[in-house]
């Protein structure tokens, strides 16, 4: 398998252990029906404002292994973007790069060092978070695509590949545009373990097949086509149209030949000149296979209905077909009908993620973006949900300031409903909490952080021990059992004004018969034969407190 090597590789490939692991601190909650109250939602739904590999960190305790789908669109590293290095890697080659804006290529010989240096940490990350039979998807253009590629074989395996999707982001290339215009960019899908992902269904979207095509696309070259007689149906009356320039607006079309129209159809062939989106070879094609042509009214703008109309449930998603995506034209305007303005650059179109998230989820399933953006995913997963009445929980990671003015907000609008009269759009209901990450577990002498409040050290370390999210209740009676798991009780022997002592005195904490013990104390006085006889292994507070 080829292998991918660049600056700072070395340095990176085990950065996720040297991350520290954060609490995450709850700001507020937020419900549609109830914005007023503030307090947690329980929702399941979660927007986090910080570092995304932070975040992702303080994601394991709870949701390592659960999460059904991951979609993520990172920097596309085209030169413009202007992101920021920021990882704090501890090594020269490196640390230079600290809080440097990546420039162009011209102008940053390493911007792609830096890039996958990004990459690679929060790759790892998530690898962890995704499900055994999940699937992520990552947004990339040319410029990346290939060191993706390589990048995404290495972490989550080259058998785990499933396909490099193609989607069409605009209808048509700037005009400006000095080398070949690009309307397609990709998303690249690996599942965490192949033979256990699901088939690709979508219940959701259908084919391009029965889909309106206008002949017309302003911008193209001026041609002429000939209709043939019978080869279109005008939803018309009866009469007989005259020659005549049609053009209006951007579009030019001009009537070159007399009309007669009888029964919605044209009796006499006829020739239209304009800027057409085909060919006259194509536009026969299309006649010769008994496709619908139709014009609907004067001005004569003609429609192209492909054939088929299927809109079953797609069983088979790996095969040669074309899906009605939205481009990134409307995905901005989408947005702008939700902020009554210009919110934010590059967003991807809601049904784009509505459509990856529909192919591997069921309606229970946890969805994670990490490169949250405008919030593009939430509004895809409230979508589904309240399309097939489904409890998809959504978690949405963004480190830049807007991610409360705008992530957060359009989620809010969304469950609320926005627009005005015939514009209006209905709200998906619902709710989300909002966090902060919060400080460190550790501190920089490495001693437990007591800040973070005891419970959140305990779920920290039964996560350490199980790899599971400590879910049982604290009680009195048990203060300091975190629970048995396979056979094993973990007890945190810990009281933050006082030392704590495992002695025979003190066993009485063990509450819960098991096999074996893990305590963890601050001093322990049991005798090796005592603690041998009873199945009791000792861990000393904050020495044997696992850093993961």
């Amino acid at each position: 398998m080829p292998t991918l090597t660049w600056i700072g590789k070395d340095k990176v490939v085990n950065h996720h252990h040297d991350v520290p692991y954060r609490v995450l601190e709850h700001k507020y909650g937020f419900r549609a029906e109830d914005d007023g109250d503030r307090t947690p939602t329980e929702s399941g739904n979660k927007i986090i404002h910080g570092d995304n590999l932070e975040a992702l960190k303080s994601l394991l305790p709870e949701y390592e292994g659960r999460v059904k789908c991951i979609y993520i669109d990172p920097p596309y590293n085209t030169g413009n973007e202007k992101w920021v290095y920021n990882d704090n890697v501890n090594d020269p080659k490196i640390k230079k790069w600290l809080g440097e804006v990546v420039g162009k290529q011209g102008e940053d010989l390493s911007r792609h060092d830096k890039w996958l240096c990004m990459m690679y940490p929060r790759l790892k990350l998530l690898h962890k978070l995704l499900a055994e039979d999940g699937a992520i998807f990552i947004s990339i253009d040319d410029n990346e695509l290939a060191n993706l590629k390589l990048l995404c074989d290495e972490i989550f395996g080259v058998n785990n590949f499933v396909t490099n999707f193609i989607w069409e982001r605009k209808k048509k290339p700037a005009f400006l545009s000095n080398q070949l215009g690009l309307i397609t960019e990709y998303v690249l899908c690996y599942g965490k373990e192949i033979k256990s992902l699901p088939a690709f269904t979508s219940s959701e979207f259908k084919t391009t097949e029965g889909k309106k095509y206008p002949l017309n696309n302003a911008g193209n070259g001026i041609s002429i086509l000939t209709f043939p007689e019978q080869s279109v149906q005008f939803h018309i009356d009866n009469s007989i149209i005259e020659p005549q320039d049609m053009s209006g607006g951007n579009i030019i079309t001009k009537l070159l030949d007399k009309v007669v129209i009888v029964n919605g159809k044209n009796i006499t062939p006829f020739r239209l000149e304009g800027e057409w989106r085909y060919s006259q070879t194509r536009l026969n094609e299309i006649i010769s296979n008994k496709e619908e042509l139709i014009i609907s009214k004067i001005p004569f703008r003609p429609n192209h209905i492909k054939r088929g109309g299927d809109e079953k449930k797609i069983h088979n998603f790996l095969s040669y077909r074309t899906y009605d995506i939205n481009t990134n034209e409307d995905a901005s305007a989408n947005l702008q009908s939700i902020f009554g303005r210009k919110a934010f650059d590059f967003s991807k179109p809601d049904n784009l993620l509505s459509f990856l998230i529909d192919l591997i989820t069921d309606s229970e399933s946890i969805i994670l973006d990490s490169f949250a953006g405008s919030g593009t995913t939430a509004h895809a997963v409230l979508n589904l949900n309240k399309k097939d009445k489904g409890n998809r929980k959504f978690i949405l990671v963004e480190m830049e300031d807007y991610a409360e003015d705008i992530t957060a907000e359009r989620v809010r609008r969304v469950m609320r409903g926005y627009g005005e009269g015939k514009n209006a759009t209905a709200g998906t209901g619902g709710a989300f909490d909002y966090y902060e990450l919060g400080e460190p577990t550790f501190d920089k002498e490495k001693n437990l952080n007591e800040n973070i409040g005891e419970e959140m050290i305990r779920e920290y370390i039964y996560y350490t021990e199980t790899k599971r999210h400590l879910e049982r209740e604290r009680t009195e009676a048990s203060k300091y059992l975190l629970d048995t798991y396979n056979a094993t009780g973990y007890y945190f022997y810990y009281e933050r004004d006082r030392l704590t002592t495992l002695c025979i005195d003190t066993l009485h904490i063990v509450t819960e018969r098991a096999e074996q013990y893990v305590i963890y104390a601050d001093v322990c006085t049991l005798p090796k034969e005592v603690m041998a006889a009873k199945n009791i292994v000792f861990k000393k507070i904050p020495r044997d407190i696992k850093r993961f």
